[in-house]
């Protein structure tokens, strides 16, 4: 675990931590373009994720605001300064590498102190922070190890305290837990997340792993072919996608093409002439898809026959998830997902089932198409 301690300039509070404001930034690689006009506002010590698939242009934003590879076009301010144009080392941000770029010829000692001796700073306080930074993420007993003789783990801690000793006003982290194992992951994140807190520095975190941006992170930018497609809170983006590549990406989705109608002066979703949701509050009429989540549908048991407001399926097949049992349901010429809670001695529903599914109330998400 990190050891909580204090380092030279940081307050431990974002009280003096920077903020990011991000306006109009176009970049391109010859002629094609990555970065197409990014707004973006992230707050003084919060810890901001970008969240994309491959290619979506995540970590080249996130490259940008250190100042590495082509410049782009628009603003960049950390804080009230625009450094678009600076060079890197005078931006005063600090950047952990997804391959950790730790120099194999010296100690865990001389790659933490070197940028500090790259910036002249006096022998003796070197040492201090040296030794500070090490504490805090618990490797001052690895001081006078090579990198060939730690774990994973143990090199990115060592990336971690060299970014970190410099005292950078931002922490640039681009995938830094993706060489790691699944189970030191969950341990890294939450150390990175103590750290973080510990520390109260604007951190940006680039991934494509959802899970490791929900669980340790403030807000996410969700990002596709270099367009933001939208940012908030984890827990919102999940229940509230704003479009269909947002509710695939962040987790599982059920995506129903249909129309919302008005009947009877309540409005509901209408998937065929067999099928109708009833919709809570209101909407516009026309066209539309409705998003759900496995757990938003639910098998509607005990029931004779169709049963108002309910779906009819037929089981195509299953799959054990641990907690959960994964239900393929066909409805008509469609599938969807169905997660249905794990009891020890419970009976899997078995593949040709007919079933009958429900809408679990205010689960649905009505996108316009």
């Amino acid at each position: 675990m990190l050891q909580a301690i204090e380092t030279t300039g940081q307050s431990g509070t974002s009280g003096g931590a920077t903020p990011i404001r991000i306006r109009n930034l176009t970049l391109s690689f010859g002629t094609t373009k990555v970065l197409k006009g990014i707004d973006l506002d992230i707050g003084a010590g919060e810890f901001f994720a970008f969240l994309g698939p491959s290619g979506s242009g995540k970590s080249t934003l996130l490259r940008a605001i250190a100042g590495f590879g082509p410049r782009p076009s628009g603003e960049i301010l950390l804080g009230e300064r625009n450094v678009i144009g600076l060079q890197p080392w005078k931006r005063d941000v600090g950047m952990v590498f997804q391959s950790y770029a730790l120099w194999p010829h010296m100690t865990v000692r001389q790659n933490v102190a070197y940028g500090l001796e790259e910036r002249r700073r006096p022998a003796e306080e070197i040492r201090r922070r040296v030794r500070e930074a090490l504490e805090l993420v618990g490797l001052d007993a690895y001081a006078d190890r090579y990198p060939s003789q730690l774990s994973g783990g143990q090199q990115q801690r060592v990336a971690l305290a060299r970014t970190v000793v410099i005292e950078p006003k931002v922490l640039l982290l681009d995938e830094p837990l993706s060489n790691l194992d699944a189970n030191l992951r969950v341990q890294m994140r939450q150390d990175l997340l103590a750290l973080q807190r510990r520390l109260g520095i604007t951190t940006i975190f680039v991934t494509h792993d959802q899970e490791e941006a929900n669980t340790i992170c403030d807000r996410i930018a969700v990002l596709s072919d270099g367009v933001v497609q939208q940012v908030g809170e984890p827990d919102h983006v999940y229940d509230q996608p704003a479009n269909s590549f947002v509710a695939r990406f962040l987790g599982t989705a059920n995506i129903l093409d249909g129309r919302v109608i008005v009947r009877d002066g309540a409005c509901c979703f209408v998937l065929d002439e067999r099928s109708s949701i009833p919709l809570q509050g209101t909407h516009g009429e026309g066209e539309a898809s409705f998003v759900l989540r496995p757990r938003g549908l639910e098998f509607a048991d005990g029931g004779a026959g169709e049963i108002a407001g309910t779906i009819p399926g037929t089981i195509s097949g299953s799959e054990f998830l641990g907690d959960t049992i994964r239900y393929f349901v066909e409805i008509g010429d469609r599938s969807v997902l169905v997660d249905e809670v794990h009891r020890r001695g419970g009976d899997r529903r078995a593949a040709g089932t007919r079933v009958m599914l429900r809408v679990v109330p205010g689960q649905g998400v009505i996108l316009a198409r």
